[in-house]
């Protein structure tokens, strides 16, 4: 096994370095709320125009649709300083919409969003998961009939990330009720905007807003926004969510967390002398982060070598998550009582509440920790189904 990157690789690291320290400021400095919906949205689409200027945004994109052309070795650095940095980076439209447009996508819808997508012009939203589909996605209720040119869509969504700041959303909807659940959806651009759309925050556990419900009530849609095939929407949507299972970022976001521990026992002495089983405890989540990154490289170095990861990606995801509660909780140990002192309190040592708090969603997140599992047994194991 090789444990270091090529040497232009290794340089493409520390160029991304060096721009993070001259565009960013340091994470302390940051703003952790933002006073109105338009600053967020400033501050975060400000930073992705600075990328798209470099042709960073979309780097592991063809060329020939905006992208950089970049290896997946380049993606995977690129992917972790960023994480690694907590810069503001996140958006559907990179994500999944962008290479979903690519395989399934018209003429005319290639022309008109993909350009926006790399020019950081739109923010998206993924539309999935509803009150009754989440991990059992094929459930969806959410309905888009036929109307002559445009379709009518009537339904809820949930735990939608972003969605009071899309400009857009990727949209799963029921198109066929008399077919089995799999068959009978279809995958929408949907205009965030439209009359009918009702978006309403979430508030997590940690008192932010990140999550939405989002309502459709006779939302218009034309027909010319369909993607892909009518009633082939699942097929679809499971290759977008191909795109999204790489890892690194929660072992980036996680070796930083850990660092921050590091740090606060070195400065808290006290903290150690109180705990004596600490040390150890840390020592665990530093060997875990490590384990974790070499995980997430796997799946990076097989998408490399034209193989598709798929019980590896679950296996990195399934870890990246766990660790990321159980860094939650030694934080919590380390800190004992303070560590319930929020971010609004003078006495507060490290504000690791929040991030406790935020962590109980890791595991339910992008596919839960039992899907996981199954995936692992039935397509890694070879285990039958019970």
């Amino acid at each position: 096994m090789q444990f270091r990157y090529e040497p232009d690789v290794e340089e493409f690291r520390q160029e991304v370095r060096r721009f993070i320290a001259a565009e960013l400021p340091p994470i302390d400095e940051r703003p952790r709320e933002f006073p109105s919906l338009k600053s967020e949205y400033d501050y975060t689409m400000g930073f992705q125009k600075k990328l798209a200027a470099r042709d960073w945004l979309a780097m592991a994109w063809p060329k020939e649709y905006g992208g950089g052309g970049a290896s997946h070795m380049r993606q995977l650095v690129y992917n972790e300083e960023m994480a690694y940095a907590a810069a503001p980076v996140g958006n559907m439209g990179i994500a999944w919409v962008g290479p979903s447009l690519m395989l399934y996508g018209s003429e005319e819808q290639k022309k008109q969003f993909i350009p926006r997508i790399t020019g950081a012009d739109d923010w998206w939203c993924t539309l999935y998961s509803e009150p009754g589909a989440g991990s059992d996605l094929a459930a969806l209720q959410t309905r888009a009939e036929r109307d002559g040119d445009e379709y009518v869509l009537n339904g809820q969504k949930i735990w939608t990330s972003g969605g009071h700041l899309a400009d857009w959303g990727w949209l799963a909807a029921r198109t066929d009720p008399d077919v089995p659940k799999h068959k009978g959806i279809t995958m929408f651009v949907v205009n965030m905007k439209s009359p009918g759309v009702t978006v309403r925050p979430l508030i997590n556990l940690a008192g932010h807003h990140g999550f939405n419900e989002v309502f459709f009530e006779d939302v218009r849609v034309p027909a010319t926004q369909v993607v892909g095939e009518v009633n082939r929407g699942w097929y679809h949507m499971a290759v977008a969510l191909d795109f999204e299972r790489s890892g690194i970022q929660a072992y980036a976001g996680g070796r930083r967390l850990v660092e921050r521990l590091v740090r606060t026992a070195k400065e808290h002495p006290a903290l150690l002398a109180a705990r004596p089983g600490i040390r150890a405890e840390i020592a665990d989540r530093v060997i875990e982060v490590n384990v974790g990154t070499f995980l997430a490289y796997r799946v990076a170095t097989m998408q490399a070598r034209g193989l598709v990861p798929n019980h590896e990606a679950s296996a990195s995801k399934l870890f990246g998550s766990e660790m990321s509660q159980r860094i939650g909780l030694t934080g919590m140990h380390l800190l004992g009582t303070l560590g319930q002192l929020r971010n609004e309190s003078k006495h507060e040592v490290l504000d690791l509440a929040s991030g406790y708090l935020a962590s109980v969603a890791a595991t339910v997140a992008a596919g839960t920790s039992e899907i996981q599992r199954g995936i692992i047994a039935t397509r890694g194991l070879g285990l039958p189904r019970g």
